[in-house]
């Protein structure tokens, strides 16, 4: 039994499954109470300095903060995004099991709040926690198809591809607050698929390795005539020949195996 499946074995019964519905109720009911001035957002949020004055529980609600979109399309956006969150979730705990999909969870969380202290007075969101999700979804399932506003269909590596592009962009240009999530989000993402992207690479580059070889080969003819130089690509007409008097695998075409200087050994003398 290998070690991830003995670790499986010891801790799975303590996963919890379909840890993404828990986590959409929880933003929908903050969503919801913020809508309806029942509840302050801002009590969602993680300031790291507020937690060390004692406002400890920022470190258990920031997870369910989600930003309203403004605009007239608004809710329609944030309903997209729950549902796409729960969708991509779910494929991850299928793909992982619960136990996998926890840790994942478990780990950008632990990322996000440290990153945060580092920079305590900028407030921090579960923006980029949520955007390591979409990531390891992506990377699982490259071909898995969007509608676009409901009629470009698109590839979500090609989402994908734009996050990463986002990313970069905002690691350039961002404040070291932003700098420091994208990181947390990043080094979530390759503790669980550094191995993976490292091997890929390693099977690609022997792939292309072995495929130029295969072309070179398929180039090079079999057969070479050692007098006119015709070869068996250039006249596949012709029956080519090994001469056995000659020294080392001499061929010959048609016109020359019974027409040529026999090739000797350097100590040998010419025949013919």
């Amino acid at each position: 039994m290998s070690l991830p499946d003995k670790f499986e074995r010891a801790f799975g019964r303590y996963a919890i499954t379909n840890l993404s519905i828990y986590i959409v109720i929880g933003q929908v009911f903050v969503l919801l109470g913020t809508m309806f001035n029942l509840i302050d957002p801002n009590l969602f949020i993680l300031w790291p300095v507020l937690v060390t004055h004692g406002q400890w529980w920022r470190l258990l609600t920031f997870p369910f903060y989600l930003a309203l979109p403004t605009g007239t399309f608004g809710p329609i956006f944030t309903a997209f995004a729950l549902y796409m969150f729960y969708l991509m979730g779910g494929a991850l705990e299928g793909y992982w099991g619960a136990l996998r999909y926890n840790l994942f969870l478990l780990l950008g969380y632990a990322l996000t709040v440290g990153a945060a202290f580092v920079t305590p007075g900028n407030a921090v969101t579960n923006l980029f926690l949520g955007a390591s999700v979409f990531l390891a979804f992506a990377y699982l399932n490259p071909d898995f198809e969007f509608i676009v506003f409901f009629i470009l269909p698109v590839k979500v590596k090609w989402l994908a591809l734009l996050a990463w592009v986002g990313y970069g962009v905002s690691f350039f240009l961002g404040s070291w607050p932003v700098r420091l999530q994208i990181l947390a989000s990043v080094g979530n993402f390759l503790l669980f698929f550094a191995g993976d992207i490292f091997w890929g690479v390693r099977r690609g580059q022997r792939a292309v390795v072995r495929k130029a070889r295969d072309l070179a080969e398929a180039g090079e003819p079999r057969h070479r005539c050692h007098v006119c130089g015709k070869t068996d690509l250039t006249n596949p007409e012709l029956d080519f020949r090994y001469c056995s008097k000659c020294a080392g695998d001499q061929c010959y075409c048609p016109e020359h195996i019974q027409n040529h200087v026999h090739v000797v050994a350097p100590d040998e003398p010419a025949k013919t």
